[in-house]
């Protein structure tokens, strides 16, 4: 009888490597998994089983679909069509990770068929959190629409101003008529407000320092003198909270919210800062904003006033933005605007 046993030790080296092998895989910061030709898992490393929220013991046996969303699934088999008809050797997948909770975040799932000559193996994955990727190509889409929307103000809103501005200038030195010098000193004041609005979306509006806990009546309280600065509008401010926030961008959030209620509802308008369970609200007795534009009320050069820039809003929604805030508009008590900005963290003790 032939000795089919391998020299003394071989075993032991093969479990050394392959807890040296298990060892890589557990401490990478991907997933990976390994499927049977049924599509049964049949290993995960950590990684796996910490994204998925379950132990790797409950994954392991289990169908790799029956982990995903139906969307999920039918991307990776349309990939795994491409891989069949040889169009591609690795499938690539961009999806939502389904935790065991329900939680989803963006992935990107990279795979492999394994095989043995004609015999297929089952296939091999890594996928990756994709979060903060999305987030930075997000924030590049909005910069690069903010760019667009820049350009755009550039080229028409500020043209309309200095075409004033020439044509008032050259009407004083041919007529020494006074009044033509106040129109221009209009289109200035125009041009600046503009300029002032733009710098800020553009350096300050989706930028926050440290956050710290702050006394909203306080801040609201600030940006009401500078904002109503020189106008009859009335203020009443109910808000008690201490929240979690970059103090000078709640301010200018605020200012911007204020200017815009006096802006639209004219100088007489009421005001009144309170608070929301999960946030805080302006709101003011004014026409408010019609419900079929509300969708559009936070994009840049958007405005329902005459004269308006259309940037206020949208600084607002770039500073919450960066805060993690949520901000949407709602009918105020007395039928005007009410601008609601939820998600708000309270300072400890609240």
């Amino acid at each position: 009888m032939t000795d089919t046993q391998g020299p003394p030790g071989d075993e032991d080296r093969r479990d050394r490597e392959l807890l040296l092998y298990e060892t890589v895989l557990d401490d990478l910061d991907d997933a990976v998994y390994a499927l049977d030709p049924d599509g049964d898992i049949v290993y995960v490393n950590q990684r796996y089983a910490e994204m998925k929220g379950v132990d790797a013991g409950t994954l392991v046996g289990t169908h790799i679909y029956d982990w995903v969303t139906d969307e999920a699934a039918e991307r990776a088999r349309a990939a795994l069509e491409e891989i069949a008809a040889g169009e591609r050797d690795v499938g690539v997948v961009e999806y939502d990770f389904l935790t065991a909770d329900g939680d989803r975040f963006p992935a990107e799932l990279r795979f492999k068929r394994v095989t043995s000559g004609d015999i297929e193996l089952g296939r091999v994955g890594v996928i990756r959190d994709v979060s903060e990727r999305k987030e930075r190509e997000d924030a590049l889409r909005r910069k690069n629409e903010q760019l667009e929307s820049f350009a755009s103000v550039v080229s028409h809103d500020l043209r309309n101003p200095l075409n004033v501005l020439s044509g008032s200038l050259e009407l004083a030195r041919e007529t020494g008529d006074g009044d033509h010098l106040e129109r221009a000193e209009r289109a200035v004041e125009d041009m600046t407000t503009l300029v002032d609005d733009l710098l800020m979306l553009a350096r300050e509006g989706a930028v926050i320092d440290e956050t710290e806990p702050v006394d909203l009546a306080s801040i609201a309280e600030s940006a009401w003198e500078t904002a109503t600065d020189g106008s009859n509008a009335s203020v009443s401010i109910e808000t008690t909270s201490r929240v979690v926030a970059d103090p000078d961008r709640l301010t200018q959030l605020l200012e911007n919210l204020l200017r815009n209620a006096v802006d639209h509802a004219g100088d007489d308008v009421a005001v009144t800062v309170d608070d929301l369970e999960d946030g805080f609200r302006v709101a003011d007795d004014g026409p408010g904003i019609p419900a079929n534009v509300r969708d559009r009320a936070f994009e840049s050069d958007y405005s329902t006033a005459a004269d308006g820039t259309g940037f206020g809003l949208a600084i607002v929604a770039e500073i919450a933005d960066a805060h993690g805030w949520s901000v949407s508009v709602d009918d105020a008590a007395d039928g005007g605007a009410a601008i609601e900005i939820r998600g708000v963290e309270r300072a400890p003790g609240e």
